[in-house]
């Protein structure tokens, strides 16, 4: 088998570009986590009496999130001033003099921007979304404030069932609908469950509290009463209980005990809850959560983009000047994140499919990525 060898060119443009983005990553991680959690902590601290060590924890937890914004930031930056430089000392001329052309010069740093993909990808599914909801439970333990992902409010589930027309059509007709005031993580509370039978209203349940058992694949229903309605209400009667076995779908658990913010999860985790809050109807929640999704997918390309824009443009630009290469830097990902934020938002109400609206900002920078390169 053939040994894959790099070439001098390659191993020395690797060299200038790692070192620099190892920097890069950490610079741009450092002050990301300040600026976006240092206020807030400290805010917490004094108004409700966050524990320092929780603090800690929280800033330590949060910087995951931001070591996965650098990443593709930083290579841009990298990319731009390794060719820069490239270009002010006139090496690049030297190579294209000898016949090597500039796809070919750029070719080692896009193939360094495949494998930093690769990593953002993995960063972004295995280490972000626990690290995140690690640092959202703290907070919410610790300084006594409600997160609307940690402590579900007025649950509701509406269960469906299809039954045929009498001119064979299908349709969905409401089977039964459970509300419950609270979900504190471990038990439903102040529970209401309405039941109907052929358009009528049949039975309503109301308990203090419920739990789901998994042995029976039944709900445990605690101090309530079940009110029997007959004869289009001219007839009810009441059956107190303290405890009582209730046949309902487990999906109000799921959909409480799932919930979480989009950043809080991974892939795999949101298609779940999709899934659930398809049952449920949420229309609004389930293209959210699909438009989030297609952009977790999406985020980690444009490091492939930002390195042919970045090489691009260095290429170019042979003036070897990092303050001047920072604020390009800036100007760029300010671009793409208003794009990527007004298409996004087009896709959240509906006039974008979820996938257009997180891949059309790459595309379109893929198109600026190669125009610059032909131009180069």
């Amino acid at each position: 088998m053939r040994r894959f060898n790099l070439s001098i060119m390659d191993s020395y443009i690797l060299r200038e570009f790692i070192i620099p983005f190892t920097f890069c990553v950490a610079m741009f991680s450092c002050v990301g986590v300040a600026i976006a959690t240092i206020s807030d902590l400290s805010h917490r601290i004094i108004e409700s009496n966050l524990p320092l060590f929780s603090a800690l924890q929280v800033f330590i937890l949060k910087f995951p999130e931001y070591v996965g914004y650098a990443l593709p930031f930083s290579v841009l930056l990298t990319s731009l001033l390794t060719y820069s430089r490239l270009s002010k000392d006139s090496e690049l001329i030297a190579l294209q003099s000898s016949g090597i052309s500039l796809y070919r010069i750029i070719a080692p740093t896009i193939v360094a921007s495949l494998v930093i993909t690769l990593v953002t990808f993995a960063f972004n599914e295995l280490i972000i979304p626990p690290s995140n909801y690690r640092a959202t439970s703290i907070l919410a333990g610790d300084s006594g404030i409600v997160n609307k992902y940690t402590v579900q409010q007025d649950i509701f589930y509406p269960q469906y069932e299809e039954v045929i027309t009498p001119d064979g059509k299908v349709k969905r007709e409401l089977k039964s609908l459970f509300y419950a005031q609270e979900f504190d993580g471990r038990e439903m509370q102040n529970i209401t469950v309405i039941e109907t039978n052929n358009h009528q209203l049949e039975k309503i349940t109301v308990s203090e509290s419920g739990n789901w058992n998994n042995n029976e694949d039944e709900w445990d229903f605690s101090n309530g009463v079940i009110y029997d309605i007959k004869m289009n209400l001219s007839q009810i009667s009441s059956n107190f209980f303290q405890h009582k076995k209730i046949p309902l779908p487990k999906t109000p658990l799921e959909l409480a005990s799932k919930s979480r913010s989009p950043y809080e999860m991974n892939i795999r985790e949101s298609f779940e809850y999709i899934e659930i809050l398809e049952q449920v109807g949420n229309q609004k929640s389930i293209l959210m959560y699909r438009v989030r999704t297609a952009q977790k997918i999406s985020f980690p390309f444009i490091c492939i983009i930002f390195a042919m824009i970045g090489s691009a443009i260095g290429a170019k630009f042979n003036q070897n000047n990092k303050g001047t290469s920072f604020g390009l830097t800036v100007l760029i990902v300010f671009g793409y994140y208003l794009t990527s934020f007004f298409i996004g938002s087009l896709g959240l109400i509906d006039v974008l499919s979820p996938t257009m609206a997180a891949w059309l900002p790459n595309f379109i920078c893929f198109g600026v990525g190669v125009y610059l390169l032909t131009k180069s």
